[in-house]
């Protein structure tokens, strides 16, 4: 399982009523790292005015690759930090995290970031197994 959901959300959940705001709690709770990595992408981000910014250091252990991995492999979490941030997550390999400004997805920048020769350049050996 990878959110400890409260019997406060479950009923939220049954009675088909859950605030964003409230999932969203569950997963800063949840998963850490995921959120605290998602969150400082989003700041740096908005202080600048790339068109995206990147994560590019490896997660201290598997524990925490793990927590992104599930944050962005499902649509629900994912699609709620975006919501919440205001930001489009990229995804590439097992850590590689891109926020993009909203309007940015579908641009030049962001077509490039999640191409099939972005994907094949950003491979190296020590990626092979996470």
């Amino acid at each position: 399982m990878s959110l400890d959901v409260s019997p406060h959300l479950l009923a939220q959940a049954e009675r088909d009523e859950i605030r964003e705001e409230d999932f969203v709690a569950t997963i800063r709770e949840s998963l850490p790292y995921a959120y605290e990595l998602i969150s400082g992408l989003s700041e740096k981000l908005r202080a600048g005015d790339a068109e995206f910014v990147d994560n590019l250091t490896p997660p201290p252990s598997e524990a925490e690759r793990g927590q992104l991995l599930r944050a962005l492999a499902s649509n629900a979490i994912r699609s709620s930090l975006e919501r919440h941030f205001d930001i489009s997550l990229a995804f590439m390999n097992c850590h590689r995290v891109a926020a993009f400004r909203q309007e940015a997805q579908g641009g030049e920048a962001y077509a490039r970031f999640t191409s099939l020769r972005a994907q094949i350049l950003n491979q190296s050996p020590e990626l092979r197994d996470c």
